[in-house]
């Protein structure tokens, strides 16, 4: 009982915080940006770390291998002059200084490794930056249009005025003719009444019509000729 109900919950969540998402997608979407755009420029603040210190590390190379070049030239004038003495004090200097300077040059590989990596790295979340602001702009045409499609759904769709007109007109042109519905009734009257009933029986031919009518008028006239 207790594991359904955690799942229930669990499930309500998950729909709730999708909801949640679709609603504010377009905030999240700049937020989201905002954080890689952080991210990114921490980045770029270590890798510019990372070359300072390798440049550093360039200057003390070169400055070494300009030590042990000038050692190394007065060494051999001190040997040409039977200074072994100088020389030896001389060969020792240079033993130290290549092997600071060995040091030196692991350092600077390795740093120059890390400064690839990192840039590589900084240029891609460069790149995938300029996509996903793309993108947002793309979202928000589309939430645009989806809210102006949900407007005209809403308006054109169900008891639109549309529809709305359309059943007024069946109504009205379903409606019966009050001039018909009229004649009808006096039809109905007379009936009760029987006052229709000489002018039935004069046009089955039984008595003269009550009502003078052109054709009668004209009979009448050839009569009198």
């Amino acid at each position: 009982m207790f594991g359904t109900l955690k799942t229930l919950i669990v499930g309500a969540n998950a729909r709730a915080e999708e909801q949640v998402r679709d609603v504010y997608a377009i905030e999240l979407i700049d937020q989201k940006i905002r954080e890689a755009s952080a991210n990114l420029k921490a980045a770029k603040v270590a890798l510019a770390g990372l070359i300072q210190r390798e440049r550093a590390e360039q200057r003390q190379i070169d400055t070494l291998e300009a030590r042990i070049a000038d050692l190394l030239t007065r060494a051999k004038e001190a040997l040409a002059a039977e200074r072994e003495d100088l020389a030896q004090q001389a060969a020792q200097a240079i033993a130290d200084l290549e092997n600071e300077l060995a040091g030196r040059q692991q350092t600077q590989a390795r740093l120059e490794a890390r400064i690839m990596q990192l840039r590589q790295s900084v240029e891609t979340a460069h790149r995938r930056i300029i996509d996903l602001k793309q993108g947002a702009v793309s979202a928000r045409a589309v939430r645009k249009e989806q809210g102006i499609q949900r407007k005209v759904n809403r308006h054109l769709g169900g008891d639109s005025p549309f529809e709305e007109a359309e059943a007024l007109i069946s109504r009205v042109m379903g409606e019966d003719d009050p001039f018909e519905q009229g004649e009808i009734l006096r039809e109905i009257d007379s009936g009760l009444n029987h006052g229709d009933i000489a002018g039935r029986m004069a046009d089955a031919g039984f008595g003269a019509p009550g009502n003078a009518t052109a054709h009668s008028v004209l009979d009448r006239l050839k009569g009198e000729n």
